[in-house]
């Protein structure tokens, strides 16, 4: 089985390459590390990552309107970090389009599962997509 590739975009520096050590040694790769929104969108576009792992808040374009950009584009899994696992920012992040969410500080085993489970919800509903299509009109 090949290594998925994600993209990566916090903006604090150690946190940033404390993520690209952890998801590399957990079989990704990283095929993109970013430390705003703008530059994310402009990394998945040229990359075409397999999934994303964004942090919300992301001066000058935060994560959540990054992650809305990227899937006008295509569609891909995209996670989400943040500090806040509560109210607007699951509203905004709903809305959006994104597969999951884990709360700062995490467990790595926080961050895996929920990179996985996006991962397995984005194909099984890739899928039903692909079976809708070939469904014949009625």
């Amino acid at each position: 089985m090949s290594r998925r590739r994600i993209l990566v975009a916090e903006d604090q520096t150690l946190i940033r390459l404390d993520l690209e050590r952890l998801l590399d040694a957990a079989g990704y790769v990283v095929c993109g590390l970013a430390c705003n929104g703008e530059e994310v969108v402009r990394l998945a576009s040229e990359r075409q990552p397999d999934l994303a792992l964004l942090d919300v808040n992301m001066p000058p374009l935060d994560g959540l309107e990054a992650a809305r950009q990227i899937l006008a584009e295509r569609s891909v899994p995209i996670v989400m970090l943040t500090a806040y696992g509560y109210g607007e920012v699951i509203s905004r992040a709903i809305d959006a389009g994104v597969a999951g969410f884990v709360v700062k500080p995490f467990k790595e085993s926080e961050l895996l599962e929920a990179l996985r489970a996006a991962e397995l919800a984005h194909a099984s509903a890739s899928g039903l997509r692909s079976l809708v299509r070939r469904w014949p009109d009625g």
